[in-house]
């Protein structure tokens, strides 16, 4: 097939450091070349990619001091897919929501993967007006405060099967890994550690809108605390490391999370871990088997005690089976035929209506 992959501009693809949604079109654009697809990429233009790669922009927006206004960047990559929409089979969009406006008027069959929080009630009167809009989640639980959606499916993400090597034995630390952010409670992972007596290694990027969280509420937990260190924002090269040789993942969470990444990449290493039961965790854990689901922090402190007896390889055993980039791409593959051979369908009643209407005027008119 001709794939279109449109990515947001706000990181690279993939991503230098901190960025789900790129990291995961970044495996999905790459996973559909390796299986003889013909993909174009639409991203910034520091993107790495094998496929054909578009660029609206020559670097990605998020550390560009230059660039003061996204939006006209946005708006540029959405006329770059229209000028060069014909060229597709199907187009699939990563870019949230502000590319609507253009879909009713696109040639060829689209699909959006919804990557981020759908609880917003601003969102409710935008999903309405375009749901006619086919659209993919990624989580079951990510659908619930928009039920009338036009959901295609819901697609689990996937990870390259090498991408992480597999650790056997466990470190001394927790981890936790992320983005610093009210609802992400890293708080919470501090004072688990701190009842636990264990270390925690904090992984984790300061968008400049939670720079005032971070001074007034974590930096000081972490200059009182004698268990939690300070790592930062970390590479994909030195996750493997950082979740590989951790004891457990803190994924203390405090909102409806639409995945969770960092949940299957601890996976993938065969590392357990202890998850609020909140968003998409009960889909991506599974409880005993890939670590512990909680809901309180005593209920949290109590399951660091029995992280050991979890398997490492039965961690790494789910990823397999669950959470891989080729089972990714399959899924996908299928949804985006489905709507291909709909529009066919739709494009052969249109002209097998238009032939009736010939064959009628002929029939009256002589």
């Amino acid at each position: 097939m001709r794939i279109a992959q449109v990515a947001p501009l706000i990181e690279s693809v993939p991503p230098k450091c901190y960025g789900g949604t790129e990291r995961i079109v970044s495996y999905l654009t790459e996973e559909l070349v390796r299986s003889g697809h013909k993909v174009t990429l639409f991203g910034s233009g520091d993107s790495m990619t094998n496929a054909r790669l578009i660029a609206p922009c020559r670097r990605s927006l998020r550390k560009n001091e230059r660039c003061k206004d996204p939006v006209a960047r946005e708006l540029l990559l959405l006329d770059h897919v229209l000028e060069h929409a014909r060229e597709f089979d199907v187009i699939h969009f990563h870019t949230g929501y502000l590319h609507f406006a253009i879909c009713r008027s696109l040639p060829v069959p689209h699909v959006t993967t919804l990557h981020g929080r759908l609880d917003t009630p601003d969102l409710v009167p935008v999903f309405d007006r375009f749901r006619d809009i086919p659209m993919i989640s990624i989580s079951d639980a990510q659908r619930q405060y928009l039920r009338r959606a036009n959901w295609q499916a819901t697609i689990y993400h996937g990870l390259p099967p090498n991408l992480f090597r597999f650790h056997p034995d466990p470190g001394e630390y927790l981890a936790f890994l992320g983005r610093i952010s009210p609802e992400k409670r890293v708080d919470r992972a501090i004072e688990i550690a701190k009842r636990a007596r264990m270390p925690l290694k904090i992984a984790a990027k300061v968008d400049p809108v939670d720079k005032r969280y971070f001074k007034r509420v974590i930096d000081p937990l972490l200059r009182d605390s004698s268990v939690a260190e300070w790592v930062g924002e970390i590479s994909d090269e030195q996750k493997d490391e950082f979740l590989g040789n951790a004891y457990a993942l803190l994924f203390p969470i405090d909102w409806p999370e639409p995945f969770g990444l960092v949940m299957i990449e601890a996976m993938a290493c065969g590392t357990p871990a202890i998850a609020y039961a909140s968003g998409s965790v009960p889909e991506v854990m599974e409880d005993g088997v890939t670590g512990f689901i909680v809901k309180e922090l005593e209920e949290a402190v109590e399951a660091v005690g029995r992280v050991r007896k979890v398997s490492r390889a039965g961690c790494r055993e789910v990823f397999e089976k669950r959470f891989t980039v080729g089972r990714m791409a399959s899924d996908y593959v299928k949804v985006y035929m489905r709507l291909a051979d709909q529009r066919m369908r739709k494009v052969e009643q249109c002209v097998e209506r238009s032939w009736r209407t010939v064959r009628s005027a002929e029939a009256t008119f002589g």
